[in-house]
């Protein structure tokens, strides 16, 4: 499984996020923080798409889109 969109994917995709999921991002990184102690973004990825029935792009975009701003890396 890749990571990795190319930027303007990634925007296109989180863009969206709060209007196919209903949840905007500060709330879907809250349950990443809170979720399970995974080490690989994979894991997290999978994890999301599995416990809130996320498809795995959106679920991918939301696990990058926090680890991007968890290091302080924006597009």
């Amino acid at each position: 499984m890749t990571l990795n969109h190319s930027p303007e994917t990634q925007t296109k995709i989180i863009a969206r996020v709060p209007t196919i999921t209903g949840r905007a991002l500060p709330e879907w990184f809250r349950t990443i923080d809170n979720g399970p102690a995974f080490l690989r973004c994979d894991e997290r990825a999978n994890w999301l798409a599995d416990e809130h029935g996320l498809t795995h792009g959106y679920a991918v975009a939301i696990v990058l889109e926090h680890e991007r701003r968890r290091r302080g890396r924006h597009f």
